[in-house]
């Protein structure tokens, strides 16, 4: 991407969680984030940085119109339905939203040739794909999607590569771990209604604000027999989105990398950190297994130190978990999460 002080980036999903994050690291490069969002889970209250203006990713004319009213050269692409769980209840949505969005999207930047994306794709791609249960996953890993949410995700990156062998595009699919943390500066973080993520849920029984929570499981084959995630800070994530903006590739280029840590911590390890960022231990409970959770998810991050020339600088558990414990004491929207959330032991990949 030739970078400027007035080059605007579209951000699809702006008002979401990652978008949010990732519209601040733009505007701290030098770029004007043009935030698109529905606000069907996001906030406008998480849009300070950039322009705003609200549509449906569906809506091909508003998105065409944003882009040429704004001058908009390259995208960075958030929009989508991410709950799991719901994806199996109704996956009609989930392909309508995802992948038909997507196809929406695509059409407009072609049809005023922005020539740059970055896709915000999923470690859910991978499903179980038959690995040993401690082993990193590489880019190249089986593809396995064991939900209709990672099914849409990996027909985006197919539908996406196509895009850039047909048109010319330039893409770069960032498939994420376990995003988590907030800003330290207090300003934006996590508010996903219901919540379901294990950090804020813990957060939140550890102060008395949600109930106890529920492990599920601690008979895997790990250390400690409940899960591993790799968690990322939301922070590094954001920044991760404008390396892949700037990477060096040639025109026509598609590339999936993914983004995380390259090492695990579990549950249990959670909880622990939880309990001494907060002063008192997280109340929770041991559950069964859920059906579909790995014993391990964690990624191989070494192509994203090559390509794009991108570390996490941030992502210890202690700095992840005092981020969000920050945020949680004193949010500034998304009143109302905390007591419409689900107990959770370990969140799939988002």
């Amino acid at each position: 991407m030739d970078r400027g002080l007035e080059a605007a980036v579209l951000v699809t999903g702006g008002a979401g969680y990652i978008g949010a994050h990732t519209a601040k690291a733009l505007h701290e490069r030098g770029l004007t984030p043009v935030i698109y969002d529905s606000l069907s889970s996001g906030y406008r209250e998480a849009v300070r940085w950039g322009h705003f203006v609200q549509g449906d990713i569906r809506d091909g004319r508003a998105l065409a119109d944003t882009i040429q009213a704004h001058g908009v050269t390259a995208a960075i692409h958030f929009a989508g339905l991410i709950e799991v769980g719901r994806s199996v209840a109704r996956p009609d949505l989930f392909w309508e939203h995802n992948v038909a969005g997507t196809v929406t999207l695509l059409s407009a930047l072609s049809e005023h040739g922005v020539g740059r994306l970055v896709f915000s794709s999923s470690a859910a791609v991978y499903g179980q794909g038959g690995r040993g249960p401690l082993e990193t996953i590489p880019e190249d890993a089986v593809k396995a999607p064991a939900s209709p949410y990672g099914d849409t995700k990996l027909a985006c990156e197919r539908m996406i590569e196509a895009q850039c062998a047909a048109y010319g595009l330039t893409a770069v699919a960032l498939r994420y771990f376990n995003a988590a943390g907030a800003d330290p500066s207090g300003l934006i973080g996590e508010a996903h209604e219901p919540e379901t993520h294990l950090i804020p849920l813990a957060i939140a029984a550890a102060l008395g604000e949600g109930p106890p929570l529920t492990v599920f499981g601690t008979d895997f084959d790990t250390p400690d027999g409940s899960c591993l995630r790799d968690y990322i800070h939301v922070n590094d994530l954001a920044a991760a989105h404008v390396a892949a903006l700037e990477a060096d590739l040639p025109q026509g280029a598609f590339e999936a990398v993914n983004v995380g840590t390259g090492y695990g911590a579990s549950v249990l390890q959670v909880v622990g950190a939880v309990g001494r960022a907060v002063g008192r231990p997280v109340p929770y409970t041991i559950g069964a297994r859920r059906t579909g959770d790995p014993a391990s998810l964690v990624a191989d991050v070494a192509r994203a130190g090559s390509l794009l020339d991108w570390t996490p600088k941030s992502s210890s558990l202690d700095r992840i978990v005092a981020d969000a414990l920050r945020w949680e004491r004193c949010p500034c929207y998304g009143s109302g999460r905390r007591s419409a959330g689900k107990q959770h032991g370990a969140e799939a990949a988002v």
